[in-house]
Order: structure tokens, then C-alpha cells, then sequence
């Protein structure tokens, strides 16, 4: 395809500001365009229409695409996709880029449980020192020591099992597909889930959000973890099963959790949603953040930089990276 004429829409609140650093990352020249969710309607399908090119992480509802031939995600994760509606000649390629950041999290995570250094900090300023060993403060933990299970080895499971080998952790796994891993000491695979839960003083979920694993890990998985464990969750929401997770937390069935990620996310117009219809906020053995986990500026470079390639390939007919769905032959 001649660059000249490539028309890239950049759609959504996620890829909206990005577009400058998106310019300065391509050796080919593009028409941008960019629009957020809330664009009106008829601003929306006339983007659509003219699109070679969409970025975007959701696609659902959305106005014929004629003359679509590449939808880039931004992000690794299809579950915001509808398929369906995407012509199939279109090409879907996804982006990564973001296991050291979410990693650094899951890690960050762990120590911050396990030196109660929320708690320590918020009494402190308070004006407190219960917290402190001289004035008779309870023991806190150390990482070094505990086994951390990482369920799915993807990329950001493999490099959080690195981080965690590091501070002297025993490091096991969890993944549809069982083989030898660097830093993980054993492999089971998901038909042995209940026997690697049980084993696991943090659980680190890394696994995608799939028909399969949707609801994976739910009360019978709860039941089976034991009651000083935490789980910490840098994935997707519905992975776990959403009252299996606030009961558990909520009776103390285990210890506690590190949420990422969620079940409900705000709207353009409305940045006070409630992450989920249970109040996690109101229990304190929950450490909870707004699926930030991954916006550091390194993903965002080497995020970028895969899809300014994607783009550059895609203008200069060459092979793309990521195909998550190649084209469909011609007169399929």
C-alpha cells in the first residue's frame, strides 16, 4: 500500500494522547486521526469509513469498516475484540511490550504485603509508631523464602518468576502447556490447578482472559489455596470469579490480595465507576489499584515502537508482527 495514502484512526481514551509519540516512532509518512469513545456518532463511522488502519483496544458496535485492512491492539488481550464485526480480509495484530512493568508490580506487590508497608507508612504519618519493632509492633514477613505460583506463563509470568527468583523465593507454575521454565521449579499444568494452589503463598495471575479460563478461579480454586495466601492479580478481572474472590477476602478464607485488574472500568464521562459491585475498597487485606500496574514510560516506548514497526511493515507490504488473524484469502 502507498504510505501517502494510509489513513491510520487511532479510537479510544487509551491511544488518544499517544498519537505524537506514535509520529515520531514511524519511518513512513500517515494521516492520522484520532477519536475518544464519546465522539459523536457520525464522527465516529466517518473515521471508519476512511480507516486502512485502526488502533484501538476495544472494538464492539462499531460502524462498518470498508476499507479496514489492519487492526492494531494496543495491548496484548483480545477481549475487548468482537470479531465478528471485522471485515475478514482486516489483519489483527496485538502489541507487548509490558511484562517488566506488570512483573515490577506483581513483585512490588508481594514485598509490600509482606513488610506491611501500607500500613506501617499510613500509621507513621499518622503520627504513630505502633508499627515499629521498639514499640512492640507485630512481625512482619519477608518475601526471601515463600513460594510464589504464577498462574500462566506468558511474558509477563516469565519475568515475574525472574524477579521473584531473585529475592530467594522458591518459584512454581501453573500453564495450559507444561514444560521446562528457567526460574520456575515445577510446571503443572491446569488440570493439576487445585494441587499448584495449594502450594502457593502468593498467587501471581498472568494468565489470559479466554471462554476457558474465565471463572478459573473460583470458590472450589479458593477452597483449595491455603489460608495465608495472597493473591495478586496483574491479568484480567473475570479470571477469578467475582463474589469467589470478595467472599474469600471478606471471611478471610486467605490472607489477602493485590488487585490490578477489575470487573467494571469507567466511561469517558465517568471516572468515579466502581470497580466491581462489591466494596473491596471497604476490606482492609485488600491492596487495590486502578489497572495502572502496566503505565510506566518503558512499556509505552516499547510498546510503540512494535506498532510503529507494525505500521511502517504494513505501508511497505512486508510481514507484520504479533498476527493474532491473518487476512482471509481473497473471495473467501
Amino acid at each position: 500500500m502507498n504510505a501517502q495514502s494510509l489513513n491510520v484512526l487511532l479510537y479510544g481514551a487509551l491511544v488518544y494522547d499517544l498519537a505524537d509519540i506514535l509520529k515520531c516512532k514511524l519511518s513512513v509518512p500517515v494521516k492520522l486521526r484520532r477519536l475518544k469513545e464519546n465522539a459523536p456518532a457520525d464522527e465516529i463511522a466517518a473515521g471508519l469509513r476512511e480507516a486502512d488502519v485502526v488502533i484501538a483496544i476495544k472494538y464492539r458496535d462499531m460502524p462498518w469498516a470498508p476499507r479496514l485492512a489492519l487492526l492494531q491492539i494496543p495491548g496484548a488481550g483480545t477481549d475487548q475484540i468482537n470479531m465478528a464485526e471485522i471485515p475478514p480480509r482486516t489483519v489483527i495484530c496485538n502489541a507487548y511490550g509490558h511484562d517488566i512493568a506488570a512483573a515490577e508490580y506483581a513483585v512490588l506487590g508481594m514485598l509490600a504485603w509482606s513488610h506491611d508497608f501500607i500500613e506501617a507508612h499510613e500509621s507513621f504519618k499518622a503520627g504513630s509508631w505502633r508499627m515499629s519493632g521498639r514499640a512492640g509492633a507485630p512481625i512482619h514477613e519477608e518475601l526471601h523464602g515463600k513460594t510464589v505460583g504464577i498462574l500462566g506463563l506468558g511474558p509477563i509470568g516469565l519475568k515475574t518468576a525472574q524477579l521473584a527468583k531473585a529475592f530467594g523465593t522458591t518459584v512454581i507454575g501453573c500453564n495450559r502447556t507444561p514444560r521446562a521454565v528457567r526460574f520456575i521449579e515445577t510446571v503443572y499444568p491446569l488440570d493439576e490447578l487445585k494441587a499448584f494452589l495449594g502450594r502457593c503463598d502468593f498467587l501471581v495471575v498472568s494468565i489470559a482472559l479466554t471462554p476457558a479460563t474465565t471463572g478459573l478461579i473460583d470458590a472450589d480454586a479458593f477452597a483449595a489455596m491455603r489460608p495465608g495466601a495472597v493473591l495478586v492479580n496483574v491479568a484480567r478481572g473475570p479470571v477469578i470469579d467475582e463474589d469467589a474472590l470478595y467472599q474469600a477476602l471478606h471471611t478471610r478464607r486467605i490472607a489477602g490480595a493485590v488487585i490490578d485488574a477489575w470487573y467494571d472500568y469507567p466511561k469517558p464521562d465517568d471516572l468515579t465507576v466502581p470497580p466491581s459491585r462489591f466494596p473491596f475498597h471497604q476490606l482492609p487485606n485488600v491492596i487495590m489499584t486502578p489497572h495502572s500496574s502496566i503505565w510506566t514510560r518503558g512499556m509505552v516506548d516499547r510498546r510503540w515502537s512494535e506498532i510503529a514497526a507494525n505500521l511502517d511493515a504494513f505501508a511497505n507490504g512486508m510481514p507484520l508482527r504479533n498476527v493474532v488473524r491473518a487476512a482471509a484469502p481473497a473471495g473467501a
